[in-house]
């Protein structure tokens, strides 16, 4: 019961949240030079009725009215309609939305299970030359840019030594069904997902380090050990779970983070996600399917805070009693 309070309190705290964004975005959007039917023109080479044109899309109405109008389709489930792809917003974020959360959702568990594997082997083997080469490792790939990364990864492992696929979600044109388009997929999303996570890894471990670290010296780690617990039961039943906690803290705050370090991956590997999207929208000025994406990547980073708010509390009782 007191673990479903606190999700109630945090979906109710949410929501406050999720409006302000939306009306700060959508005010900003309004500051911006240019709208949707300059960049249509302009891709039309010139000509149209631009008076009509905004009249039809009603953007030749008062700031005032076109968010009311906005806010109220929210209301109804309803993005609006993208002036610049020929089709409701909705239809194109759920086109694009698969490849941006299998790339979160594969560089996110990457990042939490080989940061917490080399946070926990660099704090047992503190200042030996398995901590030494883990810590400066991670170091290295902290400071690389991601694009760099990226970049170097398609030349060895794509072009070079033509084991993996440079960019794209899977290979055109060879009719693959099943687990064939499965593995397919799979092998198209190896090199995105490393650049993308191994600087979260590095983010990881370090995080893990200094926690083990700390917890080791705690008076009830002391205590399981003088109980006659071996070193592996100490570290995994009363050690872990503890020294866990700011990890899990840290993959809410880095949840949109990553949202916004998927813009470049995507545009390196060619992946038709969310990020990629978002680049055209601005530079198209399609002002609704940028609002649509901020909106539901807005939805993406509450539900995951909501449910890393659901592990703390498991992980640590008191806090569902707060």
């Amino acid at each position: 019961m007191r673990i479903l309070s606190l999700a109630g309190r945090r979906l109710a705290a949410s929501l406050p949240s999720l409006v302000i964004i939306l009306i700060g975005v959508f005010l900003l959007l309004q500051l911006a030079p240019g709208d949707a039917v300059d960049a249509l023109i302009a891709q039309m080479g010139g000509g149209g009725d631009a008076a009509a044109m905004r009249a039809a899309l009603g953007l030749d109405q008062s700031v005032a009215a076109q968010l009311a109008q906005y806010l109220w389709r929210l209301v109804r489930f309803d993005l609006g309609f993208s002036t610049i792809y020929g089709k409701p917003v909705a239809t194109v974020i759920f086109e694009r939305l698969p490849a941006t959360l299998l790339l979160m959702t594969a560089s996110l568990s990457f990042a939490f299970f080989f940061g917490l594997l080399f946070g926990v082997i660099a704090a047992r083997r503190v200042n030996s030359w398995p901590d030494t080469v883990i810590s400066t490792l991670g170091l290295l790939f902290y400071a690389t840019p991601s694009f760099w990364f990226g970049l170097m990864a398609i030349v060895l492992f794509a072009v070079h030594l033509q084991w993996l696929p440079a960019g794209g979600y899977e290979s055109i044109g060879d009719g693959l069904t099943g687990l064939a388009r499965v593995l397919d997929i799979a092998m198209h999303f190896v090199l995105p997902t490393l650049t993308l996570g191994l600087i979260f890894l590095a983010i990881y471990l370090r995080i893990m380090r200094a926690s083990m670290l700390e917890v080791l010296t705690l008076d009830f780690v002391r205590t399981a050990r003088a109980k006659g617990l071996d070193e592996t039961r100490v570290v995994i039943r009363h050690v872990l779970r503890n020294a866990m906690l700011p990890m899990v803290t840290l993959i809410g705050l880095q949840a949109g983070t990553m949202l916004g370090g998927s813009v470049v991956v995507e545009s390196v590997f060619s992946l038709p996600g969310l990020g990629r999207l978002a680049y055209e929208a601005v530079v198209q000025r399609d002002l609704n399917t940028l609002l649509g994406i901020v909106f539901i990547s807005a939805l993406l980073v509450i539900l995951v805070n909501f449910l890393v708010d659901l592990v703390y509390a498991r992980l640590d009782p008191r806090i569902a009693g707060r």
